[in-house]
C-alpha cells in the first residue's frame, strides 16, 4: 500500500536529521599535544644546530668570557718552541691530543681554518710570523683545523712551512661551542682561560700583535673586522 510502512502506519514523508556527532575533546587534546611536542622538538633542533653567540655577545659589551673547552686530536706539534711551551704541550700530548684545559696558564692564540678556505692562505703568513715572535714570551699559537681532509691539511702546513700546534675537529662541534661561522677566525685566550679577543676574517700582523698583547695582560679587546672569509660547509 502507498505511503504505509511495514508495520501499517503511515509514513509522514519527513527525513529524520542524522543524530548529532558525539563530542570527542580528548582527540583535540591529542592533536594539540602533537603540534606543541613537534614544534619544541623543531626548536631544539634550531637550537642544537645553531653556533653559540655568547662569546661575540660578551666581547661586544667589553667583557671576557670563559673559552669553551675542547679536546682534540693532535695534527702536529709545535717545532721549534722554547722549551716551557714544549713542556706543556708535550704534557698536554701525551695521549695524542690536546685539551684547552690542559693549556691553562698560557695565553693562547686559537685559529680556526681549513687547507680549501683562500683566506685562511692569505693570512698563513702573518701567523707563523706572530707565532715566531710570540712564542718566546710564552705566548702558544694552535691551528684548528675543521671541514677539511688530513692529507690536505698536511700539505697546506707544508706549503706555508707552519710550526705552531695545530689539533684537528672531524665534527662542527667546537666551531658551534665558539660561535664560528665561517673561516678564518681567530680568538685570543688569556691565561686564565677566558677569551679577550676575537678576530672574524682573515686576520692581519697588526691584529695578531693587538690581541696577543691583550691575551697577555688579559685585557678585553672585543671583536675586530678581519680580511676575507669563507662560510663554513
Amino acid at each position: 500500500m502507498s505511503g504505509a510502512s511495514a508495520t501499517g502506519e503511515r509514513s509522514t514523508g519527513v527525513v529524520e536529521p542524522p543524530a548529532p556527532r558525539r563530542s570527542r575533546p580528548w582527540l583535540r587534546l591529542a592533536v594539540v599535544a602533537a603540534a606543541v611536542a613537534f614544534l619544541a622538538l623543531l626548536g631544539y633542533g634550531l637550537v642544537s644546530e645553531a653556533p653559540e653567540r655568547t662569546i661575540e655577545q660578551s666581547l661586544a659589551r667589553g667583557e671576557a668570557v670563559a673559552a669553551p673547552g675542547f679536546d682534540l686530536p693532535v695534527l702536529q706539534a709545535p717545532r721549534d718552541a722554547p722549551p716551557r711551551l714544549q713542556s706543556v704541550v708535550g704534557e698536554a700530548a701525551a695521549d695524542g691530543s690536546v685539551s684547552l684545559a690542559e693549556l691553562r696558564g698560557t695565553p693562547v692564540v686559537i685559529n680556526f681554518w681549513a687547507s680549501w678556505c683562500e683566506p685562511c692562505r692569505a693570512e698563513a703568513k702573518a701567523l707563523e710570523g706572530s707565532w715566531r715572535s710570540a712564542r718566546d714570551r710564552g705566548v702558544l699559537l694552535a691551528g684548528l683545523n675543521m671541514q677539511d681532509l688530513t692529507d690536505d691539511a698536511r700539505a697546506f702546513m707544508r706549503e706555508y712551512d707552519t710550526t705552531y700546534l695545530n689539533v684537528r675537529d672531524e665534527s662542527n662541534g667546537v666551531a658551534l661551542d665558539w660561535g664560528v661561522t665561517g673561516l678564518p677566525e681567530t680568538f685570543f685566550v688569556s691565561a686564565d682561560g677566558e677569551v679577550v679577543a676575537h678576530v672574524i676574517g682573515a686576520v692581519s700582523a697588526e691584529q695578531l700583535d693587538a690581541g696577543v698583547g691583550a691575551a697577555e695582560q688579559g685585557r678585553p679587546l672585543g671583536s675586530l673586522e678581519g680580511g676575507d672569509r669563507r662560510s663554513v660547509r
